[in-house]
Protein backbone atom coordinates (compact mmCIF):
# COMPACT_ATOMS: atom_id res chain seq x y z
CA UNK A 1 0.00 0.00 0.00
CA UNK A 2 1.05 3.26 -0.59
CA UNK A 3 1.70 6.10 2.56
CA UNK A 4 -1.41 7.34 1.90
CA UNK A 5 -3.58 4.06 1.77
CA UNK A 6 -1.98 2.65 4.68
CA UNK A 7 -2.77 5.98 6.73
CA UNK A 8 -6.20 5.48 5.36
CA UNK A 9 -6.12 1.75 6.58
CA UNK A 10 -5.35 2.51 9.73
CA UNK A 11 -8.01 6.04 10.02
CA UNK A 12 -10.76 2.90 9.09
CA UNK A 13 -9.72 0.71 11.66
CA UNK A 14 -9.80 3.12 14.65
CA UNK A 15 -13.27 4.08 13.73
CA UNK A 16 -14.08 0.06 13.33
CA UNK A 17 -12.54 -0.26 16.73
CA UNK A 18 -14.47 3.02 18.06
CA UNK A 19 -17.39 4.09 15.89
CA UNK A 20 -17.29 7.93 16.24
CA UNK A 21 -19.55 9.79 17.36
CA UNK A 22 -20.60 7.48 20.20
CA UNK A 23 -24.05 9.11 20.33
CA UNK A 24 -26.83 6.86 21.44
CA UNK A 25 -29.31 5.89 18.84
CA UNK A 26 -33.16 7.16 19.14
CA UNK A 27 -36.58 6.31 18.47
CA UNK A 28 -37.46 9.80 17.46
CA UNK A 29 -35.79 12.72 15.54
CA UNK A 30 -32.79 14.15 17.78
CA UNK A 31 -33.01 16.80 19.90
CA UNK A 32 -32.81 20.44 19.00
CA UNK A 33 -30.89 21.54 16.23
CA UNK A 34 -27.59 22.81 14.95
CA UNK A 35 -28.12 26.05 12.73
CA UNK A 36 -25.08 25.40 10.26
CA UNK A 37 -26.87 21.63 9.37
CA UNK A 38 -30.31 24.04 8.63
CA UNK A 39 -30.55 24.80 4.58
CA UNK A 40 -32.50 27.66 5.33
CA UNK A 41 -30.48 29.21 8.42
CA UNK A 42 -27.19 28.59 6.93
CA UNK A 43 -28.12 29.69 2.95
CA UNK A 44 -29.29 32.72 5.39
CA UNK A 45 -26.28 33.23 7.13
CA UNK A 46 -24.08 33.27 4.71
CA UNK A 47 -25.77 35.61 1.82
CA UNK A 48 -28.25 37.60 3.53
CA UNK A 49 -31.48 36.00 2.30
CA UNK A 50 -33.68 33.12 2.10
CA UNK A 51 -32.85 30.53 -0.47
CA UNK A 52 -35.11 30.09 -3.91
CA UNK A 53 -35.37 26.44 -3.36
CA UNK A 54 -35.48 23.90 -0.43
CA UNK A 55 -35.26 20.69 -2.82
CA UNK A 56 -31.76 20.00 -2.69
CA UNK A 57 -29.47 18.02 -2.37
CA UNK A 58 -27.29 17.25 0.71
CA UNK A 59 -23.34 15.58 1.20
CA UNK A 60 -22.21 14.41 4.54
CA UNK A 61 -18.47 13.85 3.77
CA UNK A 62 -17.15 12.12 6.73
CA UNK A 63 -20.29 10.52 8.45
CA UNK A 64 -19.39 8.96 10.81
CA UNK A 65 -21.83 7.20 12.93
CA UNK A 66 -24.59 9.64 11.12
CA UNK A 67 -25.01 12.28 14.08
CA UNK A 68 -24.75 15.15 11.78
CA UNK A 69 -26.64 13.27 8.72
CA UNK A 70 -29.51 12.49 11.22
CA UNK A 71 -30.16 16.16 12.01
CA UNK A 72 -29.14 17.19 7.98
CA UNK A 73 -32.77 15.17 7.43
CA UNK A 74 -34.50 16.22 9.86
CA UNK A 75 -33.92 19.73 9.68
CA UNK A 76 -34.07 20.13 5.31
CA UNK A 77 -37.61 17.98 5.37
CA UNK A 78 -37.28 18.60 1.35
CA UNK A 79 -33.51 17.63 0.84
CA UNK A 80 -32.42 14.85 -0.46
CA UNK A 81 -29.19 13.35 1.97
CA UNK A 82 -26.24 11.81 0.95
CA UNK A 83 -23.14 10.54 3.32
CA UNK A 84 -20.17 8.70 2.90
CA UNK A 85 -17.49 7.31 5.36
CA UNK A 86 -13.99 4.94 5.11
CA UNK A 87 -15.48 3.07 7.89
CA UNK A 88 -17.95 0.57 7.06
CA UNK A 89 -18.13 -0.24 11.12
CA UNK A 90 -19.20 3.70 11.39
CA UNK A 91 -21.89 3.56 8.77
CA UNK A 92 -23.55 0.42 10.13
CA UNK A 93 -24.26 2.57 13.17
CA UNK A 94 -25.56 5.79 10.79
CA UNK A 95 -27.53 3.66 8.76
CA UNK A 96 -29.63 2.02 11.94
CA UNK A 97 -29.42 5.75 13.53
CA UNK A 98 -31.17 7.34 10.84
CA UNK A 99 -33.69 3.91 10.34
CA UNK A 100 -34.67 4.21 13.89
CA UNK A 101 -35.40 8.10 14.03
CA UNK A 102 -37.16 7.90 10.25
CA UNK A 103 -34.69 10.16 8.76
CA UNK A 104 -35.55 7.99 5.72
CA UNK A 105 -34.45 10.67 2.77
CA UNK A 106 -30.54 9.28 2.77
CA UNK A 107 -28.47 7.12 1.36
CA UNK A 108 -24.98 6.25 2.44
CA UNK A 109 -22.04 4.54 1.00
CA UNK A 110 -18.66 2.95 1.72
CA UNK A 111 -16.52 6.04 0.41
CA UNK A 112 -13.15 7.95 0.89
CA UNK A 113 -13.69 11.45 0.36
CA UNK A 114 -11.08 10.83 -2.72
CA UNK A 115 -13.21 8.79 -4.43
CA UNK A 116 -16.55 11.41 -4.18
CA UNK A 117 -16.39 12.02 -7.46
CA UNK A 118 -17.90 8.32 -8.43
CA UNK A 119 -21.34 9.99 -6.58
CA UNK A 120 -23.64 11.33 -9.13
CA UNK A 121 -24.66 14.74 -9.45
CA UNK A 122 -23.89 17.78 -7.31
CA UNK A 123 -24.61 18.90 -3.98
CA UNK A 124 -26.33 22.25 -2.77
CA UNK A 125 -25.10 21.89 0.37
CA UNK A 126 -21.64 19.81 1.63
CA UNK A 127 -21.33 19.19 5.21
CA UNK A 128 -17.94 18.11 6.19
CA UNK A 129 -16.88 18.14 9.86
CA UNK A 130 -14.46 16.89 11.86
CA UNK A 131 -12.67 15.20 8.57
CA UNK A 132 -9.97 16.95 6.48
CA UNK A 133 -7.75 16.95 9.44
CA UNK A 134 -7.83 13.20 9.61
CA UNK A 135 -6.96 12.51 5.76
CA UNK A 136 -3.80 12.19 4.79
CA UNK A 137 -3.41 15.04 2.04
CA UNK A 138 -6.78 17.62 3.00
CA UNK A 139 -5.49 19.50 0.01
CA UNK A 140 -6.60 16.78 -2.10
CA UNK A 141 -9.31 16.34 -0.22
CA UNK A 142 -10.68 19.93 -0.13
CA UNK A 143 -10.41 19.82 -3.97
CA UNK A 144 -12.41 16.83 -4.47
CA UNK A 145 -15.21 18.04 -2.53
CA UNK A 146 -15.18 21.38 -4.06
CA UNK A 147 -15.52 19.34 -7.33
CA UNK A 148 -19.01 18.33 -6.25
CA UNK A 149 -20.08 21.62 -5.20
CA UNK A 150 -22.98 22.84 -6.92
CA UNK A 151 -22.82 26.65 -8.28
CA UNK A 152 -24.47 28.75 -6.00
CA UNK A 153 -24.13 25.96 -3.14
CA UNK A 154 -22.03 26.48 0.29
CA UNK A 155 -19.61 24.10 1.93
CA UNK A 156 -19.44 23.81 5.98
CA UNK A 157 -15.83 22.91 7.18
CA UNK A 158 -14.77 22.09 10.56
CA UNK A 159 -10.75 21.12 10.96
CA UNK A 160 -8.40 21.55 13.81
CA UNK A 161 -6.61 24.27 15.18
CA UNK A 162 -2.86 24.01 16.73
CA UNK A 163 -3.04 26.42 19.60
CA UNK A 164 -5.70 25.19 21.53
CA UNK A 165 -5.10 21.56 20.83
CA UNK A 166 -1.30 21.88 22.09
CA UNK A 167 -1.70 19.49 25.47
CA UNK A 168 -3.64 17.78 23.13
CA UNK A 169 -0.91 17.27 21.10
CA UNK A 170 1.54 16.48 23.84
CA UNK A 171 -0.33 13.78 24.98
CA UNK A 172 -0.61 12.29 21.28
CA UNK A 173 3.28 11.69 21.59
CA UNK A 174 3.59 10.73 24.81
CA UNK A 175 1.41 7.38 24.35
CA UNK A 176 3.13 7.03 20.92
CA UNK A 177 6.31 6.86 22.94
CA UNK A 178 4.84 4.85 25.49
CA UNK A 179 3.23 2.09 22.89
CA UNK A 180 6.24 1.74 20.79
CA UNK A 181 5.56 -1.01 18.44
CA UNK A 182 2.24 -1.53 20.08
CA UNK A 183 1.30 2.03 18.27
CA UNK A 184 -2.14 1.30 15.99
CA UNK A 185 -3.60 -0.98 19.14
CA UNK A 186 -6.07 1.78 19.75
CA UNK A 187 -7.76 -0.12 22.76
CA UNK A 188 -4.12 -0.73 24.22
CA UNK A 189 -3.55 3.67 23.39
CA UNK A 190 -6.36 4.24 25.43
CA UNK A 191 -5.41 1.81 28.19
CA UNK A 192 -2.06 3.89 28.45
CA UNK A 193 -3.14 7.54 27.98
CA UNK A 194 -5.95 6.74 30.81
CA UNK A 195 -2.75 5.42 33.08
CA UNK A 196 -0.97 8.69 32.02
CA UNK A 197 -3.91 11.16 33.11
CA UNK A 198 -4.48 8.99 36.46
CA UNK A 199 -0.63 8.91 37.81
CA UNK A 200 0.21 12.39 36.99
CA UNK A 201 0.18 15.03 39.34
CA UNK A 202 -3.22 16.87 39.65
CA UNK A 203 -1.54 20.25 38.97
CA UNK A 204 0.14 18.82 35.70
CA UNK A 205 -1.09 21.27 33.27
CA UNK A 206 -1.84 18.81 30.65
CA UNK A 207 -4.54 16.86 33.43
CA UNK A 208 -5.53 20.45 34.03
CA UNK A 209 -6.37 21.16 30.59
CA UNK A 210 -7.93 17.96 30.19
CA UNK A 211 -10.20 18.41 32.97
CA UNK A 212 -10.97 21.93 32.35
CA UNK A 213 -12.20 21.22 28.73
CA UNK A 214 -12.50 17.54 27.68
CA UNK A 215 -13.11 15.16 30.78
CA UNK A 216 -16.64 14.95 30.49
CA UNK A 217 -16.83 13.82 26.59
CA UNK A 218 -13.60 11.81 27.01
CA UNK A 219 -15.08 9.67 29.67
CA UNK A 220 -16.10 7.53 27.12
CA UNK A 221 -13.36 5.72 25.13
CA UNK A 222 -14.72 6.78 21.44
CA UNK A 223 -13.83 9.94 22.71
CA UNK A 224 -10.96 9.64 24.19
CA UNK A 225 -9.61 7.20 20.92
CA UNK A 226 -10.30 10.08 18.88
CA UNK A 227 -8.69 12.55 20.55
CA UNK A 228 -5.68 10.93 21.94
CA UNK A 229 -4.91 8.00 19.75
CA UNK A 230 -5.78 9.02 16.41
CA UNK A 231 -3.09 7.98 13.84
CA UNK A 232 -3.56 10.46 11.64
CA UNK A 233 -3.92 14.44 12.72
CA UNK A 234 -3.56 17.72 11.08
CA UNK A 235 -3.98 21.48 12.94
CA UNK A 236 -3.93 24.20 11.56
CA UNK A 237 -3.13 27.73 12.18
CA UNK A 238 -4.93 31.02 10.21
CA UNK A 239 -1.69 30.80 7.69
CA UNK A 240 -2.20 27.30 7.26
CA UNK A 241 -5.69 27.30 7.44
CA UNK A 242 -6.22 29.48 4.08
CA UNK A 243 -3.36 28.11 2.06
CA UNK A 244 -6.19 24.92 2.58
CA UNK A 245 -9.18 27.33 1.87
CA UNK A 246 -7.66 29.14 -1.15
CA UNK A 247 -6.72 25.06 -2.69
CA UNK A 248 -10.26 24.85 -3.07
CA UNK A 249 -10.75 27.55 -4.99
CA UNK A 250 -13.85 28.43 -3.48
CA UNK A 251 -14.97 31.55 -1.87
CA UNK A 252 -14.30 31.86 1.62
CA UNK A 253 -17.84 33.57 3.19
CA UNK A 254 -16.84 33.79 6.70
CA UNK A 255 -16.80 31.89 9.83
CA UNK A 256 -19.73 30.69 11.50
CA UNK A 257 -18.74 31.26 14.95
CA UNK A 258 -18.15 35.19 13.78
CA UNK A 259 -18.11 36.37 17.40
CA UNK A 260 -14.78 35.06 18.46
CA UNK A 261 -13.37 36.97 15.34
CA UNK A 262 -14.08 40.70 17.00
CA UNK A 263 -10.87 42.57 17.89
CA UNK A 264 -12.65 44.60 20.07
CA UNK A 265 -13.83 41.28 22.10
CA UNK A 266 -10.06 41.69 22.83
CA UNK A 267 -8.86 44.76 22.72
CA UNK A 268 -11.90 46.97 23.28
CA UNK A 269 -10.16 49.29 25.66
CA UNK A 270 -7.22 50.35 23.67
CA UNK A 271 -9.34 51.89 20.75
CA UNK A 272 -5.88 53.53 19.33
CA UNK A 273 -5.01 49.45 19.11
CA UNK A 274 -8.54 49.02 17.10
CA UNK A 275 -7.48 51.90 14.74
CA UNK A 276 -3.59 50.48 14.09
CA UNK A 277 -5.63 47.43 13.20
CA UNK A 278 -7.29 48.84 10.48
CA UNK A 279 -4.29 48.79 8.25
CA UNK A 280 -4.06 44.55 8.74
CA UNK A 281 -5.64 42.50 5.98
CA UNK A 282 -8.67 40.73 6.96
CA UNK A 283 -6.37 37.38 7.28
CA UNK A 284 -3.55 39.51 9.64
CA UNK A 285 -6.60 40.42 11.43
CA UNK A 286 -7.64 36.52 12.11
CA UNK A 287 -4.17 35.68 12.78
CA UNK A 288 -4.02 38.37 15.43
CA UNK A 289 -7.30 38.17 17.19
CA UNK A 290 -6.13 34.11 17.56
CA UNK A 291 -2.46 35.12 18.54
CA UNK A 292 -4.41 37.33 21.46
CA UNK A 293 -6.67 34.30 22.42
CA UNK A 294 -5.01 30.82 21.75
CA UNK A 295 -8.31 29.11 22.60
CA UNK A 296 -8.61 28.25 18.95
CA UNK A 297 -9.14 24.86 18.92
CA UNK A 298 -10.95 24.43 15.72
CA UNK A 299 -11.73 26.42 13.08
CA UNK A 300 -15.61 25.96 11.37
CA UNK A 301 -16.34 28.16 8.34
CA UNK A 302 -18.28 28.47 5.39
CA UNK A 303 -17.05 28.55 1.18
CA UNK A 304 -19.39 28.94 -1.63
CA UNK A 305 -19.07 28.20 -5.33
CA UNK A 306 -19.84 31.41 -7.47
CA UNK A 307 -22.40 32.67 -8.65
CA UNK A 308 -23.46 32.95 -4.91
CA UNK A 309 -26.31 36.20 -4.81
CA UNK A 310 -25.87 37.98 -1.63
CA UNK A 311 -28.29 40.63 -0.44
CA UNK A 312 -27.93 43.71 0.44
CA UNK A 313 -30.07 45.37 3.07
CA UNK A 314 -28.28 48.74 3.56
CA UNK A 315 -31.09 50.95 0.75
CA UNK A 316 -34.51 51.44 3.08
CA UNK A 317 -36.75 51.03 0.04
CA UNK A 318 -35.74 47.65 -0.74
CA UNK A 319 -35.74 46.70 3.02
CA UNK A 320 -39.33 47.96 3.03
CA UNK A 321 -40.86 45.84 0.38
CA UNK A 322 -38.27 42.46 1.85
CA UNK A 323 -40.41 39.89 3.34
CA UNK A 324 -39.57 38.48 6.70
CA UNK A 325 -40.09 34.92 8.55
CA UNK A 326 -38.53 34.12 11.52
CA UNK A 327 -35.10 32.32 11.48
CA UNK A 328 -36.26 28.44 11.89
CA UNK A 329 -33.49 27.77 14.16
CA UNK A 330 -34.73 29.83 17.28
CA UNK A 331 -36.23 28.11 20.02
CA UNK A 332 -38.84 29.61 22.81
CA UNK A 333 -40.64 32.05 20.59
CA UNK A 334 -43.18 33.07 21.04
CA UNK A 335 -41.74 34.67 24.07
CA UNK A 336 -39.80 37.70 24.65
CA UNK A 337 -36.67 35.94 26.28
CA UNK A 338 -35.52 33.39 23.33
CA UNK A 339 -32.60 31.29 22.54
CA UNK A 340 -31.19 32.35 19.18
CA UNK A 341 -29.40 30.27 16.66
CA UNK A 342 -26.33 29.83 18.65
CA UNK A 343 -28.38 28.79 21.72
CA UNK A 344 -27.96 32.42 23.63
CA UNK A 345 -30.62 33.70 25.39
CA UNK A 346 -31.53 36.85 23.89
CA UNK A 347 -34.38 39.99 25.49
CA UNK A 348 -36.60 41.25 22.66
CA UNK A 349 -38.13 44.82 23.48
CA UNK A 350 -41.87 44.64 23.02
CA UNK A 351 -41.18 46.19 19.33
CA UNK A 352 -38.77 43.48 18.66
CA UNK A 353 -41.32 40.80 19.83
CA UNK A 354 -44.19 42.05 18.51
CA UNK A 355 -42.32 42.59 14.84
CA UNK A 356 -41.37 38.74 14.70
CA UNK A 357 -45.30 37.56 16.06
CA UNK A 358 -45.86 38.97 12.52
CA UNK A 359 -43.65 38.06 10.28
CA UNK A 360 -45.60 35.41 8.82
CA UNK A 361 -43.85 34.61 5.22
CA UNK A 362 -46.41 37.34 3.94
CA UNK A 363 -46.59 40.37 5.29
CA UNK A 364 -43.62 43.23 3.68
CA UNK A 365 -41.57 44.53 6.84
CA UNK A 366 -43.23 48.10 5.29
CA UNK A 367 -46.68 47.02 5.95
CA UNK A 368 -45.77 44.78 9.57
CA UNK A 369 -43.81 48.21 10.32
CA UNK A 370 -46.95 50.06 9.62
CA UNK A 371 -48.78 48.66 12.97
CA UNK A 372 -45.44 48.30 14.97
CA UNK A 373 -43.52 50.98 16.65
CA UNK A 374 -40.31 49.33 15.49
CA UNK A 375 -37.86 51.55 13.67
CA UNK A 376 -35.82 50.21 10.29
CA UNK A 377 -32.70 50.40 12.58
CA UNK A 378 -34.18 48.19 15.00
CA UNK A 379 -35.10 45.48 12.19
CA UNK A 380 -31.70 45.67 11.12
CA UNK A 381 -30.63 44.31 14.20
CA UNK A 382 -32.97 41.66 14.17
CA UNK A 383 -31.55 40.65 10.94
CA UNK A 384 -27.82 41.10 12.19
CA UNK A 385 -29.04 38.80 15.02
CA UNK A 386 -30.31 36.48 12.55
CA UNK A 387 -33.28 36.23 14.08
CA UNK A 388 -35.03 36.73 10.78
CA UNK A 389 -34.81 36.22 7.25
CA UNK A 390 -35.63 38.05 4.40
CA UNK A 391 -36.74 37.39 0.83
Amino acid sequence: MSDSQSVSAAVAKLYNTYPFPPEPLLDEPPPGYNWRWNWLAAYSFCTGQKPQKQDIRILDAGCGTGVGTEYLVHLNPQASVVGIDLSAGALAVAQERCQRSGANRVEFHHLSIYDVEQLPGEFDLINCVGVLHHLPDPIRGIQALAKKLAPGGIMHIFVYGELGRWEIQLMQKAIALLQGEQRGDYRDGVQVGRKIFSSLPENNRIVKYEKQRWAMENQRDECFADMYVHPQEVDYNVETLFELIDASELEFIGFSNPGFWQLDRLLGKAPELIERAENLSERQLYRLIELLDPEVTHYEFFLGRPPLAKADWSSDDKLLSAIPELNPCIDGFPSQCIFNYDYQIVNLSTAEFEFMQACNGQATVGEILANVQLTLDGVRTLIKQQLVMLT
